[in-house]
């Protein structure tokens, strides 16, 4: 046995304080025609996914993970999923690590749990569920970066503020 502390989960300064549904949305406006055509073919279902992120106290941050699904086929709407899932983590990190640590890090760590969700509510609607593939969050954190400097560069040729 060690004199050393045990660390949070996620190493030092990090923790997660808690996680729950925001909102969930489940909706199949065409039922129950629908299913007949779906016999029939695929359906479409793109994927939209939003992270946010926000200070609720000193070193306490809600993020929020926000997931539509609109499936659809032959330009009938199959079904329509939107969660808003969030934790509350407790980060104490150097500024400089601490975007990356909200945006990335903590979406990580919720996701699986995200997507249990609408596998469940799906096979509850009457499909299969519907089982999302990992995200890549370094990925969406880089795109996000890549725009603001694209919005900030635009803001600056054009001389707004």
């Amino acid at each position: 046995m060690t004199d050393e502390k045990e660390q949070p989960q996620g190493g030092p300064g990090f923790a997660i304080a808690g996680q729950y549904v925001k909102d969930l949305s489940f909706e199949v406006p065409n039922a129950p025609k629908i299913f007949a055509d779906l016999a029939r073919g695929q359906p479409d279902i793109p994927i939209n996914i939003d992270i946010r992120a926000e200070r609720v106290q000193d070193k306490l941050y809600e993020v929020v993970i926000h997931l539509r699904i609109d499936s659809s086929i032959e330009g009938k709407q199959v079904f329509i999923v939107e969660l808003v899932y969030a934790g509350l983590f407790q980060i104490d990190v150097p500024n400089e690590h601490l975007q990356p640590m909200l945006l990335i890090e903590c979406p990580r760590m919720l996701f699986p749990f995200a997507r249990n969700i609408i596998a469940d509510v799906t096979r509850e609607g009457g499909f299969p569920p519907l089982m999302l593939q990992p995200v890549d969050f370094v990925t969406l954190y880089r795109q996000r970066m890549a725009e603001k400097a694209n919005e900030a560069a635009a803001d600056e040729t054009t001389g707004t503020a």
